[in-house]
């Protein structure tokens, strides 16, 4: 009996919710503005770079604007400090430092009255072994994969990050892994996989693959970034800022990293 009621309720809901429209305004009440720092820090030369935004209200548009006149440090655990310049609005590099592994760096920005500090260590480099195609059959759809083999070292505590570009256009998309399933052993990481949105690889594509050892909280960063649902590619109802390693209030981080990097062209 209820089964047949509620059959008959139903065009009765349908005209319901299809003969009327209300407009519902939202009021988003502006936020705080907090900053934003992005730091990195990698084995080859030149690479420190620090940007420097804030935040945005909901209605403000998505371009970058630099936080300008910052006083930016990277120090070594071995007492050095490099400064860096600021090489247009909100982005700061320094050409004179390379880090190194299995040393520990502390970032400092200082703006407008307020100091951000992170700290980041650069793990041993592990090998990018091999980078190679495959054509991978899912969810009915064959796809080419780029494939990632390395071999994690003994003893558990590595963490790595892969970002993969696509004609020389960076993807979007987070890569990581960690060895709590994988420590001492040889590990094959896809960097693709079929309905997540991105441009299919065909032959003649050129495949750029960097491979980073980070430290531990970057990849706790990274981790809770796509967890949390700060990506917007999670299932969390409540997305949330990631797990930041700069103390201060910032929203980002500060990685130091090794960086090695393959290519390979489709055929």
């Amino acid at each position: 009996m209820w089964r047949k009621i509620y059959l008959n309720l139903l065009p009765v809901i349908a005209v319901a919710f299809t003969s009327c429209e209300k407009v519902i305004d939202i009021d988003l009440n502006d936020v705080e503005k907090k900053y934003v720092i992005e730091g990195v820090l990698t084995d080859e030369a030149g690479s420190a770079t620090v940007l420097i935004s804030q935040t945005k209200n909901f209605s403000d548009n998505n371009e970058f604007t630099g936080v300008t006149g910052a006083a930016v440090t990277i120090s070594g655990s071995d007492g050095s400090t490099t400064a860096l310049e600021e090489v247009q609005p909100g982005v700061y590099q320094s050409t004179a430092l390379t880090g190194e592994s299995g040393k520990k760096y502390s970032l400092s920005v200082e703006t407008d009255g307020k100091t951000f500090t992170a700290s980041a260590t650069i793990p041993a480099k592990v090998n990018m072994d091999s980078l190679y195609i495959t054509e991978d059959y899912l969810f009915g759809e064959i796809r080419k994969t780029a494939n990632v083999q390395f071999k994690d070292p003994p003893g558990r505590g590595q963490s790595y990050r892969f970002i993969q570009y696509i004609n020389g256009v960076k993807e979007k998309r987070i890569f990581i892994r960690n060895d709590d399933y994988t420590d001492g052993n040889s590990s094959l990481v896809k960097l693709r996989s079929p309905g997540d949105g991105d441009e299919e690889i065909k032959a003649g594509d050129t495949i750029k693959v960097q491979m980073l050892c980070i430290d531990p909280a970057v990849y706790n960063y990274w981790y809770s970034f796509l967890s949390g649902g700060a990506s917007g590619d999670s299932n969390s109802a409540s997305p949330a800022n990631p797990v930041s390693n700069i103390n201060g209030g910032a929203l980002g981080y500060f990685s130091a990293h090794t960086l090695q990097t393959k290519e390979v062209v489709i055929q």
